[in-house]
């Protein structure tokens, strides 16, 4: 493992002289470096060494089929350059009421590009979802709540326009892997962040949390205790606004996670339950925190006699199916 990158965890509930590593902070590099070997190796088996020296998000956008969907990119759900959104349409059987998916992805709250996800988006739409997928404003442009509103406004436009793009606005589900999951559960527990942006109480269909923190105060790191201030900190965690009547959630986690410790989602989906609220938990030994988003990627799936990838996608499938 790169010496920058060794194991450190989102943890939240731990004792005080156990200091949350600030290597937390650098999941999207590390990620990278980390994902850049692992597809690099199975990049030169599969398909020839020149493909192996891509960023690992180039290389599986590349690899991914072009067929099967339509993408629109030039869309905007706001006035600043990171409110853009895409929207992937499956052009199979376009009669079709379709589920609509919101997919934001993850970053620390400090990065990531909605074009980097077009692996998610044809993973989802090759489904039968037609799937959006946000830029949203990040740290230092704005700490939270400022991502909050964005992805709170993000959802009403999709809503909007579902039926633009042949989905049936209710048959709305929110998903999200890491950064994005803690947003995706926060827009489904704090209610007032959707009735905000003007949406009915019961909008969602269905909600899709992929290795994320939902329960990671105190902080130890003085990023993001910027990210979060003081004043506003307790208003982030997804895990203290369970109160009952949540829709539908799946919870996946991947047990070799070194960058969200998996107790988030266990303590979550004990909350939940408590509650009598509908939840699934879908635990992957073998998958790494990286490895619960590259698992949607059909290019990976392809390699899975190389590289370890779990059944993601076919248990996202069969939860939207379901509801």
């Amino acid at each position: 493992m790169h010496p920058r990158c060794r194991p450190g965890r989102i943890q939240g509930n731990v004792a005080p002289d156990h200091a949350l590593p600030a290597t937390f902070i650098k999941t999207e590099s590390c990620m990278r470096k980390q994902s850049l070997r692992l597809l690099a190796g199975a990049s030169i088996l599969a398909t020839g060494i020149g493909w192996a020296y891509l960023h690992p998000l180039a290389w599986l956008n590349a690899m991914v089929p072009r067929t099967g969907h339509t993408r629109f990119s030039q869309l905007a759900y706001g006035a600043d350059p990171r409110q853009g959104i895409d929207v992937y349409v499956p052009t199979a059987n376009p009669t079709a009421r379709r589920p609509m998916v919101v997919f934001f992805y993850g970053g620390s709250w400090q990065g990531g590009l909605r074009a980097d996800y077009r692996f998610v988006g044809e993973a989802l739409s090759s489904r039968g979802m037609v799937v959006a997928i946000p830029d949203y404003r990040v740290f230092p442009q704005v700490a939270f709540p400022g991502f909050m509103e964005d992805a709170a406004a993000a959802v009403r436009w999709a809503r909007d326009h579902a039926a633009v793009y042949g989905a049936d606005p209710d048959r709305l589900f929110l998903a999200g892997h890491s950064a994005g999951a803690q947003i995706a559960l926060l827009l489904a527990t704090d209610r007032s962040w959707l009735a905000r942006a003007g949406l009915p109480p019961h909008a969602l269909a269905g909600v899709i949390g992929l290795a994320g923190p939902y329960d990671f105060l105190p902080l130890r790191d003085s990023t993001l205790e910027r990210i979060f201030p003081a004043s506003q900190r307790t208003a982030s965690q997804p895990i203290d606004f369970v109160r009952g009547g949540e829709p539908p959630i799946l919870l996946g986690v991947g047990m070799r996670d070194d960058i969200v410790d998996p107790g988030n989602t266990e303590r979550m989906a004990a909350r939940l339950r408590a509650h009598d609220d509908a939840v699934q938990v879908r635990r992957y030994p073998r998958l790494t925190h990286e490895m619960m988003v590259g698992s949607l990627a059909t290019p990976l799936i392809a390699l899975k006699r190389l590289i370890p990838v779990g059944p993601v996608l076919d248990d996202v499938t069969a939860f939207v199916d379901a509801h």
